[in-house]
This record gives structure tokens, C-alpha cells and sequence, in this order.
């Protein structure tokens, strides 16, 4: 798969590695011109995990948590963080804990699609495949944009094939 088939990772000069699932900065000048435009801590603690920066956007989750401890976005990022430092039951306990806040939400695939890559990432494809699918059928079913269902396909499919090899 070409770095053109890679799917959006939803924040400019990013997208997801289909190997691995997380996202990367593929377009530094464009990642780094819409960071100066944007004044959200989310993004840029999200740029810096896909900069393979963790502890750089540790610190910086933690200053904006004080600020704004309630995000769920700043949450799932917290959760992110643990799994980039393989704490995966803190981050799927986490990402589980939020789910009864963003049930029948826009959110909720993309919750579901987080936990896929915390199982994922720690090397249990068949319940990172059951996120993937969940994620998948209710962005299906909701209307969700063509990037994020294209996302949670090749999420689903890569999972889907490592399971096959175990």
C-alpha cells in the first residue's frame, strides 16, 4: 500500500500506517503550517504522538487536563499516551470508562476505533478486529465521512489479517 492509500489520520500532513496502525506525519510542511494556525492543546499533543514524541505530549496532555479535565478528546489522548508507553490496561480501562459518556454520539466510533488500537498495539488482533468492526459498522450506519470509514476498513482488515496468522 502506497503512502497516497494511507487513510487520513484527521489532522493535516497526518495519516495512519496501515502496518501499524498509528498515525504518522507524512507531509511535515503541511502538519507544521496548520499546527501554527491551531490553538487546540488536543492538536498539538496529537502531532506530537504522531512525531513519535511521547514524553514531549505527556507533559503537554498533562498541562491541558488541568485546564480542561472534563475533554474527552484530552482523555483518549491520555489513553493514546499509555498505550505509546505499552501501559495498555490503563488505557484500555480508559478508553472503557468513557464509553457510557459517548454512547450514541458522534464519538463513539472513534472511542471504539482507540480501543481497536490499544488491543492492536498490544498484539490481541481478534478484540482490536471486534473494536475495528464496531467502529466501522456504526460510522457506516451513521453517515460518518468516506476518511473515517475508509480508516476503520483497513484498521479492521489489517487486524483481521494478523488474527488469520496466529
Amino acid at each position: 500500500m502506497g503512502l497516497k492509500d494511507w487513510p487520513s489520520a484527521g489532522f493535516p500532513g497526518t495519516a495512519v500506517n496501515p502496518e501499524t496502525l498509528l498515525p504518522e506525519v507524512v507531509d511535515e510542511e503541511a502538519c507544521s503550517a496548520a499546527l501554527a494556525q491551531s490553538n487546540d492543546a488536543g492538536d498539538h499533543i496529537f502531532v506530537l504522538l504522531a512525531r513519535g514524541q511521547v514524553g514531549e505530549a505527556a507533559d503537554a496532555a498533562a498541562n491541558a487536563r488541568l485546564a480542561d479535565p472534563e475533554s474527552i478528546r484530552l482523555q483518549v489522548l491520555d489513553a493514546e499516551i499509555l498505550r505509546a508507553t505499552k501501559n495498555y490496561d490503563r488505557a484500555e480501562r480508559v478508553l472503557r470508562g468513557l464509553l457510557p459518556a459517548v454512547a450514541g454520539t458522534p464519538q463513539e466510533p472513534w472511542l471504539f476505533q482507540q480501543l481497536g488500537k490499544v488491543h492492536f498495539s498490544n498484539g490481541q488482533f481478534e478484540a482490536a478486529a471486534k473494536n475495528f468492526a464496531t467502529s466501522l459498522e456504526i460510522r457506516v450506519a451513521s453517515g460518518s465521512d468516506a476518511t473515517a470509514i475508509y480508516s476503520a476498513t483497513v484498521s479492521l482488515k489489517r487486524a483481521l489479517d494478523l488474527a488469520e496468522r496466529e
